[in-house]
């Protein structure tokens, strides 16, 4: 994945904004500002500035998969042309499905890897229907299916951050 600096408007504040809303994004306002040492408004002008940057994507509730059940899926998906147009179109469909959490382009190897969530095997045969058989340009699938959950933490890591925008390697 293709990483840029960040803009020089990103501060040792804004960093422990975004650190502390990626730990927990229904906090307050309020206590918001007093854990990073600001004002209530400062704060609020400071995640709007990071949202509308494109810094934060989104806030969400991310569900326990352990409690809701169903199977998780890794898989590997190689395509018989790899020309822009195929891949994209690839990509296009794959990243419509519901039932596909995330989709990768990846390189060497694969040419996507998706996590797909499903809530059972018949689900998941519906799935490969849809995306694999019908597309006559899937050479090889190969699925992986969770048995056990290991770490899940989507957080990025502000000190890389910090790291990345100083120029400097994280050790």
């Amino acid at each position: 994945m293709e990483s840029k600096p960040l803009k020089s408007s990103i501060d040792e504040i804004d960093l422990r904004l975004l650190d502390l809303l990626q730990a927990d994004a229904s906090v307050a306002n309020q206590d918001l500002a007093a854990a990073v040492g600001v004002s209530p408004a400062t704060a609020l002008r400071r995640v709007r500035r990071l949202t509308d940057a494109g810094l934060i994507e989104r806030r969400i509730a991310i569900l326990a998969a352990d409690k809701v059940g169903g199977l998780q899926a890794l898989v590997e998906v190689q395509l018989d042309r790899q020309g822009a147009e195929h891949l994209d179109a690839f990509e296009a469909i794959a990243v419509v499905d519901a039932a596909v959490q995330q989709c990768w382009r990846t390189t060497p190897g694969p040419d996507f890897v998706l996590v797909l969530w499903v809530a059972d095997m018949a689900a998941y045969n519906a799935l490969v229907q849809r995306l694999f058989t019908q597309n006559a340009n899937v050479r090889n699938v190969k699925t992986f299916f969770a048995t056990r959950r290991a770490k899940f933490e989507p957080r990025i890591d502000v000190g890389a951050l910090r790291a990345i925008d100083s120029g400097s390697r994280a050790p």
